[in-house]
């Protein structure tokens, strides 16, 4: 069953049994399989929740697995900035059974996520959205120099290795911190954690640099809650949001190069600019 073939009237009439499969879905056994990588956001509709209109955000975190399989994770309602709120998810993933700490963990830097992260899985690598933190670093520029601020900063982030990519942020600095120092400090900002992909297989760094994979699935979800204005309930759109997600997630194909991923979790090996080259013995 495909999002695009449901109707108003199917979602409205499966809600019910939507929600036993949630409820069912969200405590499932997890584990069996080890998560490499995980994405999170926390993504928001136009759907009115309770008596007092709070706009609805659903918390999303999506695993790949050692084999390479990208996996819907946890869905819940909750605080996007809100560190209790991930926490609760977070622990939630580790009583059932993920209790291996992923190796990297992507998403936006104004996500409470991680805070929580270091508190539940402290151990996991932290890569910031570049597609997210560009747009921060745009929004504190005037619309006539984001052009070419723009394509600095992708050179940056297409940049060969971590120290070009570090040398394009010091131009980038030099450009713009007489006139722009909140761009700038935008920029500095969690700078390590911007180039963190450069510590894992060149093949992966389309699929790790962003948590593009969270919101190519939601705009196709977003198409279908539009037409449920009627939702009402805080669960029942939790509901349809996981069976939509659920849904999308089957068209979803294997990471490239995932044949990496068992060098990216043996200790043995390391990676520098996105070669393997062998761990030092400690």
């Amino acid at each position: 069953m495909h999002p695009g073939g449901l109707s108003a009237t199917t979602i409205t009439r499966l809600k019910a049994s939507w929600s036993d499969d949630y409820e069912q879905w969200a405590k499932r056994d997890l584990s069996t399989k080890r998560y490499v990588y995980i994405w999170a956001d926390g993504v928001h509709f136009n759907v009115r929740l309770g008596e007092d209109g709070e706009r609805a955000c659903i918390l999303v975190i999506i695993g790949a697995t050692s084999e390479g399989n990208k996996e819907l994770l946890a869905v819940e309602a909750g605080m996007r900035e809100s560190t209790a709120s991930w926490k609760g998810l977070l622990l939630g993933l580790r009583r059932q059974g993920m209790t291996v700490a992923p190796e990297l963990a992507i998403g936006d830097g104004a996500l409470g996520f991680w805070a929580a992260l270091s508190e539940v899985y402290s151990t996991t690598k932290e890569q910031r959205c570049v597609v997210h933190k560009t747009a921060n670093i745009l929004d504190k520029l005037p619309r006539k120099t984001q052009p070419q601020a723009k394509k600095m900063l992708h050179d940056m982030y297409n940049a060969e290795n971590k120290v070009d990519a570090n040398k394009l942020v010091d131009d980038f600095a030099k450009v713009y911190e007489a006139k722009y120092p909140k761009a700038v400090a935008c920029l500095m900002k969690n700078t390590n954690s911007i180039f963190s992909f450069y510590d894992f297989p060149a093949e992966h760094w389309c699929h790790i640099r962003s948590t593009n994979v969270i919101e190519s699935m939601f705009a196709t979800v977003r198409l279908r809650t539009e037409k449920t204005k009627g939702c009402g309930t805080a669960k029942a759109t939790l509901t349809m949001v996981f069976k939509l997600a659920e849904n999308a997630s089957k068209t979803w194909k294997k990471l490239r190069g995932y044949e990496r991923l068992a060098e990216v979790i043996d200790i043995r090996w390391k990676f520098e600019d996105g070669i393997r080259v062998e761990a030092k013995a400690a």
